[in-house]
């Protein structure tokens, strides 16, 4: 897990993909953290990817790594309520009071990747599974 979340962090901006109506959707993130040995990643429930989840929880992300190398990881979004992973996110990157003001706010929801698979590709190398 760390060190998927370390090449995530590293990118800087990542993307995630989700499915609405049988058509892909995709936009970028910047957070992600680790917690309780899991991948977590933050977002508003006004917004279409919380929506989109909701309704089918399969996800992938992708972020482009140093030497012509790309990060795919994959799994089903489940969305926590505690507190604690929410100060957790908070702690983890402070911006997040940018947009959310505070961990209570009712808007801010985090989620985590159940049974997630991370693989590193490259046009040189073949695929290699870190997770």
């Amino acid at each position: 897990m760390k060190q998927v979340v370390s090449l995530l962090r590293e990118a800087g901006v990542f993307h995630v993909a989700t499915v609405e109506n049988r058509q892909p959707r995709v936009r970028p993130f910047g957070f992600v953290m680790e917690y309780d040995g899991r991948i977590y990643f933050g977002t508003g429930n006004k917004k279409d990817v919380y929506r989109q989840l909701q309704k089918n929880p399969k996800a992938e992300i992708s972020a482009m790594l140093k030497n012509d190398r790309w990060l795919r990881v994959s799994g089903e979004a489940v969305f926590d309520e505690s507190i604690d992973v929410k100060r957790s996110a908070f702690e983890a990157q402070p911006e997040l009071k940018n947009i959310y003001q505070s961990p209570d706010n009712p808007t801010f929801e985090v989620f985590y990747l159940k049974e997630p698979k991370a693989i590193i590709y490259s046009h040189v190398e073949e695929p290699k599974e870190i997770l």
